[in-house]
């Protein structure tokens, strides 16, 4: 890879190690030391989530408009400034604000690394936003593996880990993203270009895609909300529910050797590989309903790990290969923006069932939206094959 993708990919390594310190222990911390229920603990990852939708959006035009190194470094410094507060507020009502924050900043950089990564190295095709993904991955596995460990000693030592990791991020992206700046002259910005669709066929097909990936982001959410939660209702303790984030993380780095053959029979055939992704997640959520010991919850997770693999490159890779010149970031941000949405309501949806129905009746409805992401998926080149027989 081009030393320009290594400098995103190490970048988008501090990022998620930083953030995934604490997203994981999110709903742990409000329900079990700021004494919230699972619905309120919902609505506050909602806001969070609302927050990356307006930023995912905002990141996407930022990138067209102004250029992928002002985006990223904007975004950064919002999500530094809402760390450095949670350091010193991190009660009730301030956890809130500060998550608002950190959900706007956060939504802003992803979709201008994604689409920086597309501009930087455009022959690379899949592969540069699979080295993004397994580099978000690796963050994964290291951030939680951390977090466990770190919150068994006080949960005050995660605030301060995540803000120098963005401290870190932060001094990366200042010297380094400088230098391969894309201009707003190169990328026609969405603002010059919002008067009209010209060609509505890779628009439709966006927003088909994005709705699956709406719906598998709502199921795979329940992992960091209701199913966190479940797990110490029944007795697993925090270095283990960690454990099954370091799992996820190490899984997806080191099974590559084996899912790469698959990956390259399937490279022209990029909608089959989201349909048997999406129903090797869903296959994960019917074990996960039956799981008592730690040792079905780490199966479950290995599914679902294998799923997402084949799931969560893909989305960016289908909406680089849609976007219209000029329109990279607009079409990575609304992908962002719908992940953004699945992690917004997946906890209320989760956490309301959850807490009227219980844990079974809310896994049956997870897997009925999983189910309901393969419609999509299976329909989302129907607007360009109808384009092509026009």
């Amino acid at each position: 890879m081009p030393k320009r993708v290594w400098l995103l990919v190490i970048g988008m390594l501090i990022n998620v190690t930083g953030n995934s310190l604490l997203w994981p222990l999110n709903t742990i911390y409000m329900n079990d030391y700021l004494g919230k229920s699972l619905s309120i603990a919902g609505l506050v990852l909602m806001a969070n989530a609302g927050a990356g939708i307006i930023g995912n959006l905002l990141g996407g035009w930022m990138f067209d408009r102004l250029g992928g190194y002002k985006s990223i470094m904007f975004g950064i410094t919002i999500t530094l400034v809402a760390l450095i507060g949670l350091n010193f507020w991190h009660g009730w009502p301030h956890y809130v604000y500060f998550m608002i924050l950190i959900g706007l900043g956060g939504g802003i950089v992803f979709p201008s690394m994604y689409a920086l990564v597309g501009t930087a190295w455009p022959e690379g095709g899949r592969r540069g936003f699979n080295a993004i993904y397994l580099a978000a991955n690796v963050g994964v596995a290291l951030g939680p593996a951390a977090a466990g460990i770190i919150a068994s000693y006080s949960f005050d030592y995660l605030f301060t880990a995540n803000m120098w990791m963005y401290v870190l991020f932060f001094l990366l992206a200042l010297v380094a993203y400088r230098e391969y700046d894309t201009k707003a002259a190169v990328n026609t910005n969405v603002l010059q270009e919002r008067s009209k669709i010209d060609r509505k066929a890779p628009f439709y097909a966006l927003l088909l895609i994005s709705g699956a990936y709406l719906l598998a982001w709502v199921g795979y959410v329940q992992w960091q909300s209701t199913i966190s939660t479940y797990t110490q209702q029944i007795g697993i303790t925090l270095k283990q529910y960690s454990l099954l984030w370091t799992i996820n993380g190490a899984l997806i780095v080191l099974a590559q050797p084996l899912i790469a053959p698959v990956v390259k029979r399937l490279e022209h055939r990029i909608k089959l590989q989201m349909v048997v992704g999406l129903i090797i997640m869903l296959i994960s959520f019917i074990v996960v309903a039956f799981a008592e010991q730690f040792t079905m919850f780490v199966v479950s997770m290995v599914i679902l790990t294998l799923g997402e693999m084949f799931v969560w490159p893909a989305v960016p890779t289908i909406a680089n290969q849609l976007a219209p010149p000029g329109k990279i970031g607009f079409y990575q941000g609304i992908v962002n923006s719908t992940a953004t949405v699945g992690r917004m309501i997946g906890p209320v949806i989760g956490g309301v069932i959850a807490d009227l129905q219980g844990m079974s009746v809310m896994l049956l409805f997870i897997t009925v939206f999983m189910a309901a992401a393969i419609i999509p998926a299976v329909l989302y080149d129907s607007p360009l094959r109808k384009e092509t027989e026009q």
